[in-house]
């Protein structure tokens, strides 16, 4: 045997002998898992109701032609805002106008007429007292002079008709809003059976209308009787994008009849609708919120309230329902059956199930076993003395947080 041949089997005898203990190490019993936890106790939590609701223009108004003629002149641009009195279409003006001339004369003919037979009777009246005056004569003067003062007045009556038929031919904007798409274009005859001409729908503020369960809409009327009742909850939206619509609103109307069929009310909330930051007014997406855009409605507690709460993460579920594991005097994880309330990241509300002061296992529940030993790795308390996972801050709780319940 040569000398490196001997060098070779001594050092892998040395090598041997140094990984011996590290696989008796790893061979051994693991000990019990390490896992955060958090003490069960009442925090602050701000009750938030969730619905599906509808946003709705507090003004719509359709343009019809309220007289017939040829659509001469479209104002404006589709899906632009208008003001109040903007003129948006123009109606053939001629015809219009040459009726107005035709009956403006006749009212100065009958006018002519009036004073006519006004100094006949004024003359048949001076006659009367001598001898070529007769009774009958200022009678018929009389007679005549009313008459044609009723013709004046029918006169008079038929002209402001055709004026206002005139001005109807300039169509302005009752409201002020956004305007759509026209539905007639120019050279068209339009009159009071074209239709709709087009929309315009208002813009700030909006409706939003949700149907909320009676009991539910009773719950909230009484727990803030002293506040104003429903008019004290604060309205919030969750836009399509699961974005939070930053106005907040206010319940305005609650329809007074209930739906045989599903035991529920139609509420409807004010919210402002402004500008979209950044957007420039007049274009397309400008602002937030649309006429017929649906929304999650939540509706908030006007103050917080205290309840049992715990994290989010220590829930888990199967097909009994929820469940946590508890913490027991022997460091076992004890699954507990539990009832949870609203919730919403990141904290859950707990209505039975758990008592203030239990401690429960909220951090390395993929470690853990029913009924097994665990090791409560210290925790760092949070506010109110929360525990929170350890080597980490505490579990968020604040004061202000919020919570949702799904109706």
């Amino acid at each position: 045997m040569t000398v490196t041949t001997t060098l070779r089997l001594v050092s892998l005898s040395l090598f041997t002998v140094a990984l011996a203990p590290l696989a008796h190490a790893q061979g051994g019993p693991a000990g019990p898992p390490a896992v955060g936890t958090t003490i069960v106790q009442p925090q602050s939590i701000t009750e938030t109701n969730e619905f599906v609701g509808r946003i709705q223009a507090t003004d719509r108004v359709d343009l019809v032609a309220r007289v017939t003629g040829f659509l001469t002149k479209r104002l404006f641009t589709e899906g632009a805002e208008v003001k109040t009195g903007d003129l948006l279409y123009q109606i053939e003006k001629p015809p219009f106008e040459a009726d107005v001339q035709a009956k403006t004369a006749a009212v100065a003919q009958v006018n002519a007429n009036l004073q006519n037979a006004s100094i006949t009777l004024g003359r048949a009246t001076t006659l009367l007292s001598t001898p070529a005056g007769q009774r009958s004569t200022v009678d018929d003067a009389t007679a005549s002079q009313r008459a044609q003062a009723a013709q004046l007045l029918a006169a008079q009556a038929n002209l402001q008709t055709s004026q206002i038929n005139l001005g109807y031919t300039d169509i302005a904007a009752p409201i002020a809003g956004k305007i759509g798409r026209t539905n007639v274009t120019i050279g068209n005859v339009v009159g009071p059976a074209s239709g709709t001409l087009a929309t315009i729908v208002s813009q700030d503020p909006m409706y939003v209308v949700f149907p909320i369960a009676l009991r539910s809409a009773l719950e909230l009327r009484d727990r803030y009787a002293d506040k104003g009742g429903t008019s004290a909850v604060i309205v919030k939206l969750q836009l399509p994008t699961g974005k939070i619509y930053q106005p907040v609103g206010h319940i305005d109307y609650i329809d007074p009849i209930v739906a045989a069929n599903t035991d529920t009310v139609n509420i409807r909330a004010v919210i402002p609708n402004p500008y979209y930051p950044g957007a420039k007014p007049g274009t397309p997406g400008d602002r937030e919120l649309a006429d017929g855009e649906f929304v999650t409605v939540l509706l908030q507690g006007a103050q917080p309230i205290q309840t049992l709460a715990i994290p989010q993460a220590a829930v888990l579920s199967d097909q009994q329902g929820n469940y946590v594991y508890v913490v027991g005097a022997d460091n076992k994880a004890i699954p507990r059956r539990i009832t949870l309330g609203q919730a919403a990241a990141p904290l859950a509300t707990v209505t039975t199930g758990l008592k203030q002061g239990e401690v429960i296992i909220s951090d390395g529940l993929q470690r853990v076993r029913p009924n097994q030993p665990v090791n409560p790795a210290p925790s760092v308390p949070g506010p109110g003395g929360a525990g929170g996972p350890p080597g980490g801050s505490a579990l968020p709780a604040p004061a202000g947080g919020s919570s949702t319940s799904r109706q």
